[in-house]
């Protein structure tokens, strides 16, 4: 039995003060947790910096925050984004986050530039005052993440979730497939115990009974699928897309529309591979994430796959998740999500 994935950011900077608390509280992250997050992306982002904007004999580096499963952990391996940047002189460095709250705080902090989250992470960064732009997305895949209970569980039910303990990650893409899930239910959200934990500690206080279900997503879901007895009790089919979108600071991608446009149509032919070669994905993804390669299989068959242009009705949908956790006051403010529509695009 592998054990499950455990990531952190490798280098990191604090933004500023005003910036970083609004958006700590839209996270509702602790600052037990935030300040060793926060205060590495000093050494980074001096360095990355100074690359970004180095004179014309310096390649510019392009620094890209990644979480530690998916197409882009596949691209970094490969080295094929370096190749095709190499004419145009673009070094690439590669930031990993555990989540996407996190990715998007490190992107506040002028850390990376660019990066890939789930679809409820951008509507708290912006509700925290952080100035990205959509610049793609990936096709929904709702199998991708399910809310999960021991096998032996007396919960059968979304209504049996009432008064009962449920660990996921604030912020995260579940967020927002809890939040249906109960409505559909016809359960308050003030009628659960949301425990917000990162995946790791989720995992273990599932496994040690601590919480009653887990609120989760590929593939630490097809790692406890497959590694422990459990039940699901629901997935996001007919209830959210659960899509992936490729997010960028604003003034980077306005700066730099070509580099963001080769960025997205390399990992669009890296999707076009991974589509048709699962096992062998699979196989490349096994020692990076520390997962068997049946389980990521599991995972990989449930993604989606394809670059798409972030249109009118995908940022219709991201609204909608805006305005319910506006209604519930999980984010602090009412926020207009074109707002951050690329231009570009």
């Amino acid at each position: 039995m592998t054990s499950p994935l455990r990531s952190r950011p490798r280098a990191s900077r604090a933004p500023q003060d005003g910036l970083r608390r609004s958006l700590l509280k839209a996270a509702g992250a602790t600052a037990a947790f935030a300040s060793p997050l926060l205060g590495g992306f000093a050494a980074l982002s001096a360095s990355g910096g100074a690359l970004a904007q180095s004179s014309a004999q310096t390649p510019a580096t392009l620094r890209i925050g990644y979480q530690k499963y998916g197409n882009l952990v596949l691209m970094k391996a490969r080295g094929s984004l370096e190749k095709r940047l190499t004419a145009q002189r673009v070094a690439v460095q590669w930031i990993e986050f555990p989540g996407g709250p996190q990715l998007l705080e490190g992107l506040n902090a002028g850390a990376i530039d660019f990066g890939t989250v789930g679809e409820t992470p951008p509507v708290f960064a912006l509700a925290g005052g952080v100035d990205f732009v959509y610049v793609g997305s990936e096709p929904p895949a709702p199998k991708g993440e399910a809310i999960v209970v021991p096998h032996d569980s007396p919960i059968r039910t979304i209504a049996d979730l009432r008064g009962k303990k449920i660990a996921l990650n604030k912020g995260s893409n579940v967020h927002y497939l809890l939040v249906n899930a109960l409505q559909r239910a016809r359960i308050d959200y003030r009628d659960i115990s949301p425990v917000y934990l990162a995946p790791a500690d989720a995992r273990a206080a599932f496994v040690q009974r601590s919480v009653d279900a887990w609120v989760i997503w590929d593939p630490y879901l097809a790692a406890i699928e497959r590694q422990a007895n459990v039940r699901t009790l629901a997935n996001g089919e007919g209830l959210v897309n659960n899509a992936q979108y490729y997010v960028a600071s604003r003034k980077f991608a306005d700066a730099a529309p070509q580099l963001v446009q080769a960025l997205l149509a390399e990992i669009g032919t890296l999707d076009s591979w991974a589509r048709t070669h699962i096992p062998a994905a699979a196989v490349q993804l096994s020692p990076l994430v520390g997962l068997d390669t049946a389980t990521l299989e599991l995972a990989l068959n449930r993604a989606s796959y394809g670059v798409q242009t972030v249109d009118s009705a995908a940022l219709a949908y991201q609204q909608q998740i805006a305005d319910t956790f506006s209604s519930l006051k999980l984010i602090p403010r009412k926020i207009d999500v074109s707002s951050a529509r690329w231009q570009h695009a």
